[in-house]
């Protein structure tokens, strides 16, 4: 096996998701918060509970730029902070009950088009899928975990 040409699918593949992913979360954030601050959202919502310095690793951003992003989301109502019971000194982050709400209906939008993507494949072609998610994740997207 040619590992280059393994990594040359590898970085096509990464840019088909990102274009997929574009098209899938169209308009989909609400008016009133920036794509940063969406894109923070949806990582707390598959992630949750988080510490502001994942968030800042996950998302590329400065942790002054974190705190101050998570800052407005929590004047929001969208997410909340909480210390860890065994550790007080330690803040995780999750979703207030509004921003679980809102997150929701993203979700079900975005769920809404990708079902409309994959609805001509065969039961066998999404098997198919289902298991090459499967094995991406666990051999190449969990595997420094």
């Amino acid at each position: 096996m040619d590992k280059e040409i393994l990594f040359q699918q590898f970085v096509a593949f990464t840019t088909s998701v990102h274009e997929a992913t574009f098209e899938l979360t169209k308009n989909v954030k609400p008016e009133d918060i920036t794509p940063l601050q969406y894109s923070i959202l949806e990582y707390i919502a598959v992630s949750q509970p988080v510490t502001l310095s994942q968030i800042s690793e996950c998302k590329h951003i400065s942790m002054p730029n974190t705190s101050r992003e998570l800052r407005k989301l929590t004047e929001k109502q969208l997410c909340e902070k909480f210390e860890v019971p065994d550790d007080r000194r330690k803040q995780l982050i999750r979703l207030s009950e509004s921003g679980q709400t809102m997150m929701n209906k993203a979700f079900q939008q975005i769920g809404t088009r990708f079902f409309e993507r994959i609805q001509y494949l065969s039961a066998e072609d999404l098997d198919e899928i289902q298991h090459a998610l499967a094995i991406l994740q666990s051999k190449v997207f969990d595997a420094n975990k």
